[in-house]
């Protein structure tokens, strides 16, 4: 269906109803995408501060055809959160919606809006002794909103969940302008489709995303952290679940990271404290949260004496204080800026069966090999299958040396992906970039059902066109 760009009639429609700080200066930031793929278009940037103003904007948009592209951080790493083709959008961002409407400590619930920052969404709960647990390295800067439009994923996931598992209900537009009020705090609600599961994920092309009632849970009452030398991926699995085994469902994140991501902090990030002089090949780094009267660090010590036993790890640092804790994690949370500082030929944000991750690993170095000398940092979330398999080049080379190589490597990663079993998009989402995967790898059946509900809830077409869904 065709759309329109915005027009300066249409900017006057809107400034009649919007207050004028509603409008923004569209800022390079607006335009611009984490690792530098794209240059978006935008017509005019709004950034209302309401529910019924963001209702306002889409449902005009929706009687004039105009395309809107929801904003939250701009921590998207696969497009969705820019549009570089087609009719100049409405940029709509969420930044002024940042209130915390309501916290119930004794529900383990908090409402927030969608603009709220992440890290500032852990303080408030912090300061009802409760905890948030999704958690991710752009915290500081990514949006509620845009979390559960990407259905984010990050460190916690093995033990707390998705963005998805974390939320209870919503409060969002719909590409009419009418607005849904979802904002349940029920743990059981059987009354019909879940719009909410839906939207969840979705990326902004059923709706805009305006606040959200999170489920927060108790602070456990000892946190400990230990980053372990392994053998191989196959001794880090077997080590993930002996550590389930003895703290049952107390590991928070087990985290997988080679030595290539410590290389390329020191060669990178000189001022980041690396936790080894000679980094081991492969190394996990794993939290676990406790129950009051046992000690964190005293069940990760017995762990490390057992899984030496067992020929698993050789080496290991267990963090004797909170900020040993931090200084472990500060490592891990900035491998991929390290990696941005390389400049990777291909990025993949993949999923494996847990039981084939570490045949994939060593199939998918040999599938690499056949195309070309390159270096590979392979790190992420081992305990819920989650891998960051990112192909750079030699020291001393650029990516622009391999012009010819991202697509063959894409092809030959996410193909090994598919044939065991996996999914070619973990935690990242589809956005703009993914959009030939999905299609190349998609169930047909489920496309056409995403197909009928993207037609159904938004026939004009209007909402983040181009992402997720080829634009018809």
């Amino acid at each position: 269906m065709t759309l329109s760009p915005v027009t300066s009639d249409f900017i006057e429609t809107l400034k009649a109803d919007l207050p004028a700080a509603a409008f923004r200066d569209a800022e390079p930031r607006y335009l611009e995408e984490p690792r530098g793929r794209w240059t978006g278009k935008v017509g005019v940037v709004i950034a209302p501060d309401s529910v019924e103003d963001v209702a306002r904007i889409v449902g005009k948009a929706a009687e004039a055809r105009i395309p809107v592209v929801p904003y939250g951080g701009g921590t998207g790493l696969v497009g969705g959160q820019l549009m570089p083709d087609g009719d100049a959008p409405v940029l709509l961002s969420l930044e002024r919606m940042t209130r915390v409407r309501a916290v119930y400590p004794e529900e383990n619930v908090m409402i927030v809006e969608a603009g709220a920052i992440l890290s500032d969404v852990h303080d408030r709960a912090s300061d009802h002794d409760r905890l948030y647990p999704l958690s991710i390295a752009a915290k500081g800067t990514a949006r509620i909103g845009g979390l559960l439009a990407t259905n984010a994923g990050g460190v916690n996931v093995l033990r707390y969940g998705n963005a998805r598992d974390l939320c209870l209900g919503l409060e969002a537009v719909l590409p009419d302008g009418r607005i849904w009020h979802g904002l349940k705090r029920l743990r059981k609600d059987n009354t019909g489709y879940d719009l909410r599961n839906l939207l969840i994920g979705s990326e902004g092309t059923l709706g805009v995303i305006t606040a959200a009632a999170l489920r927060l849970v108790p602070r456990p009452a000892g946190e400990g952290t230990a980053l372990l030398a392994v053998r191989d991926p196959s001794a880090a699995l077997t080590l993930l679940a002996l550590a389930q085994q003895r703290m049952g469902g107390c590991v928070s994140a087990f985290e997988i990271i080679h030595r290539a991501g410590l290389d390329f902090l020191r060669e990178t990030l000189p001022e980041i404290r690396l936790p080894f002089e000679r980094p081991p090949e492969w190394m996990v780094l794993m939290d676990v949260g406790l129950p009051q009267g046992l000690e964190p660090s005293g069940a990760l010590e017995t762990l490390f004496e057992a899984a030496f036993e067992a020929g698993l790890v050789d080496d290991g640092i267990i963090a004797q204080s909170e900020a040993q804790r931090a200084e472990l994690w500060d490592v891990r949370e900035h491998i991929p800026e390290a990696n941005r500082r390389i400049g990777s030929v291909s990025s993949h944000d993949i999923s494996l069966p847990l039981g084939e991750i570490a045949r994939f690993i060593e199939r998918a170095e040999s599938v690499i090999a056949e195309i070309g000398e390159f270096r590979i940092n392979c790190f992420g979330h081992l305990g819920d299958g989650n891998l960051h398999y990112n192909v750079f080049p030699l020291a001393g080379q650029s990516r622009a040396d391999h012009p010819a190589a991202r697509d063959r490597i894409k092809r030959a990663v996410h193909d090994l992906v598919h044939e065991m079993g996996g999914s070619v998009s973990a935690e990242h989402g589809i956005g703009r970039l993914k959009v030939d995967d999905l299609e190349r790898y998609g169930d047909p059946t489920k496309l056409a059902a995403m197909r009928a509900i993207k037609a159904a809830l938004d026939p004009a077409g209007i909402m983040n066109p181009g992402a997720v869904l080829r634009s018809r």
